[in-house]
């Protein structure tokens, strides 16, 4: 049973339905009864429905309200084309079908296309019917027009929501803490009690599940990629300096508090740009001292603080978290100053700061054009669902067909399982709407007044308790919705509740068929198999990243096949990371059993990128002892091999703990030190990701695990 609504969503929801039921009204009333203008009303009246309500647009009044502009003219375009395709059933599925696709799968493009896709397939569904009315068209087009710019009115001016915290300022908030912690711990008393939980807790509110739709920046142009590393990275540097908060602290590690000083400058001057939205200055300062960092450490004897290894693998958890704070700074350089060059990074960590717009959406809808996509899986789906439902209602010349269609476009769901437990739940409340909506047709008759004076509040009661209660209510009260708004336009009989009951069935029937034989599982099995995919993918680049950090290898050769790696790695990293989204808002089986930590895996892909990038840039050692040189191919080779086998997720979980690197000769160069210690905190943490990726849990309920979501 679905938890209750709480207090906050119920006023969000009376909130939208009061804004939805005026901008419908407004439109609808003048256009029935004092223009005389039916088909006008009624695009009057469904605009702000698809957009308001079938489309529950994310962000503040103002943004809602700028997104319904913007979706205006494809309104317009759409129904436009559904009136030329009108003119046979064919030209209509045909239509159909391109038009639910290419609205499904631009969801990929960011939140507002994904917000607006249901609605927008709406003016489509609506104008491709008969009768062939060309001569409707401007009507038509014109109670868009009014029903949008009412719905954009009311959206900024009647009981608009208050502003959701955007991104940028979480994490900017995220940032001011960082910069207090690090300017603690260069103190002699080091980290406060609980200051290494309360950075991981920051770190965890930046997950895009415990964000709304609207404040998540899942966009593919260059500001919302770049917004969205910022948020990626600013949660590896708070991760990163909690675990500094428990290793231990000394005094004469100099070197080590001086970076982290700059790390806290660079956090603040960062959270103040994002606060300010101005453009801000690259890293190079932080880059420099980094280099300097690298220098000294290198510098000083090894021996010289007695505890050599904690001192440097110290010193190594710092490098690792102003490389992490370098990160958020270039990526917040491009949210605020648009296209620049990364600075002296590595070009792979921000390929897309030099490209065009053009390529850049290109590269987000070519990476998804893969039938291991969950995008395109659901664009299919609903393509096919959508175009089949059309090709019925066609050939059955179902009196307001528009139904069929529009119930499978509500009722349908990722899974199987819960399109069927929602198509249930739809049809006893379409039944019950149906009832009641006959006795009312029959017991008003032709009063149309009585229709006029109930319409406002069934719209109200509908918009309020559908969203909240479930499919059941949604449906049985957008019947009588429905049932009253028809019975003004056009004389109806208690047949329209039957008819209404008719295509609700055909829909859901159409919707089931669809959910067993397109991909029925949803993304569990692909969330799977894209996991296993991104391991089998980067556990080569763990090798080949310990190559390229030594020195080791043909350089032209191993340069190929690390370029190779990066790319297949970063694009698995991408289509798992949308499966696993998906997949969060899936129920879970009641045969399910127990999951891997699959959150765990992508942050094994993240760390193996990161690692990647960075490492071969801090140390280069040519020359390596054999006991050292030894301990680094066993170690790579143990985490490549355990990555591979972390890729069939085995039910006892993959054991793997690296060694720690051997003891070197007296007089051996610091850089030796410093480097087997920068290997072995990756190493470690890569380890650390493949034991809580494989360690399967119990299965959680959605809701219950939605905050484990990214």
């Amino acid at each position: 049973m679905p938890p209750r609504p709480s207090l906050a969503e119920s006023v969000r929801a009376g909130r939208r339905a009061v804004r939805v039921t005026a901008s419908a009204a407004a439109g609808f009333y003048p256009a029935a009864y004092l223009l005389d203008q039916p088909v006008t009303a009624v695009y009057a009246l469904f605009t702000p429905i698809a957009l308001g309500v079938l489309s529950p647009l994310p962000g503040s009044g103002r943004g809602r309200a700028a997104t319904v502009l913007w979706a205006l003219p494809a309104a317009a375009a759409l129904a436009a084309l559904g009136t030329a395709l009108a003119v046979g059933t064919w030209p209509a599925v045909a239509g159909m079908l391109l038009v639910a696709f290419g609205l499904t799968f631009g969801a990929v493009c960011g939140p507002r296309p994904a917000g607006t896709a249901p609605g927008l397939q709406l003016f489509y569904i609506l104008a491709c019917f008969p009768p062939f009315a060309p001569q409707t068209l401007p009507q038509r087009l014109t109670g868009i027009a009014v029903g949008g710019l009412l719905l954009a009115l009311c959206e900024r001016t009647v009981l608009p929501d208050p502003p959701e915290p955007s991104y940028r300022g979480r994490i900017a908030d995220v940032l001011d803490l960082a910069e207090l912690c690090a300017v603690t711990l260069t103190r002699t008393g080091g980290a406060e009690p609980g200051a290494g939980e309360r950075l991981r807790a920051a770190g965890r509110d930046l997950r895009f599940s415990r964000l709304p739709a609207g404040a998540r920046p899942t966009g593919a142009g260059r500001r919302g990629r770049a917004l969205a590393q910022a948020g990626s990275a600013t949660r590896r540097l708070v991760d990163q300096l909690a675990a500094l908060c428990e290793l231990p602290r000394d005094a004469a590690d100099t070197a080590s508090d001086e970076l982290l000083r700059g790390v806290a400058v660079g956090c603040g001057e960062t959270a103040r740009c994002l606060r300010r939205r101005r453009p801000m200055a690259g890293p190079e300062l932080l880059e420099e001292m980094i280099d300097q960092f690298l220098r000294s450490r290198d510098a000083v004897p090894a021996g010289r603080t007695g505890r050599p290894h904690e001192v440097v693998r110290r010193q190594s958890t710092v490098l690792t978290i102003a490389v992490s704070a370098v990160t958020v700074r270039t990526a917040v350089a491009l949210v605020t100053g648009g296209r620049r060059p990364p600075y002296g990074l590595p070009r792979e960590q921000f390929w897309y700061a030099d490209l065009s717009t053009v390529r850049v959406f290109g590269a987000r809808l070519t990476g998804n054009l893969t039938r291991r996509s969950v995008v395109f899986q659901n664009a299919m789906r609903t393509a096919l669902g959508l175009s089949f439902a059309r090709l019925v209602a066609g050939s059955l010349d179902l009196s307001h067909g528009f139904w069929v269609l529009l119930a499978v476009l509500t009722l349908g769901r990722t899974t199987a399982g819960a399109t069927w437990s929602t198509v249930r739940s739809a049809v006893v409340g379409t039944l019950a709407g149906a009832l009641i909506a006959g006795v009312l047709l029959v017991e008003a008759g032709d009063a149309t007044e009585v229709y006029a004076w109930l319409l406002v509040p069934m719209m109200l009661l509908a918009f309020t308790v559908g969203p909240l209660e479930g499919p059941a209510w949604a449906q049985g009260l957008f019947t009588l919705v429905v049932s009253v708004a028809f019975a003004q336009i056009a004389p109806v009989t208690w047949r329209l509740a039957e008819t209404r009951v008719l295509d609700v069935l055909t829909g859901s029937a159409v919707g089931l068929l669809c959910g067993v034989l397109a991909w029925p599982f949803g993304a569990r099995a692909e969330t799977r198999r894209s996991m296993a995919a991104l391991l089998s993918a980067a556990a080569p680049l763990v090798r080949v990243t310990a190559d390229a950090t030594t020195g080791r290898g043909d350089p032209g050769r191993d340069g190929d096949a690390a370029e190779r790696a990066l790319r297949l790695t970063r694009h698995r990293l991408r289509i798992a990371e949308g499966a696993y989204a998906q997949y969060r808002t899936e129920p879970s089986g009641p045969a399910a059993g127990t999951e891997p930590d699959y959150l765990a895996a992508l942050n094994f892909g993240s760390r193996v990128l990161v690692g990647a990038h960075w490492l071969p840039r801090t140390d280069r050692v040519r020359e390596l002892p054999p006991a050292a040189r030894r301990w680094l191919r066993e170690v790579t080779g143990e985490v490549e091999e355990a990555t591979m086998r972390a890729a069939g997720f085995p039910t006892g979980g993959v054991r793997v703990r690296p060694a720690p690197p051997p003891s070197l000769p007296p007089g051996s160069p610091p850089a030796v030190l410093s480097l087997l210690s920068d290997m072995q905190v990756w190493l470690d943490a890569l380890a650390a990701d493949l034991r809580a990726g494989t360690a399967h849990r119990p299965a959680r309920p959605a809701r219950a695990a939605a905050g484990r979501a990214r």
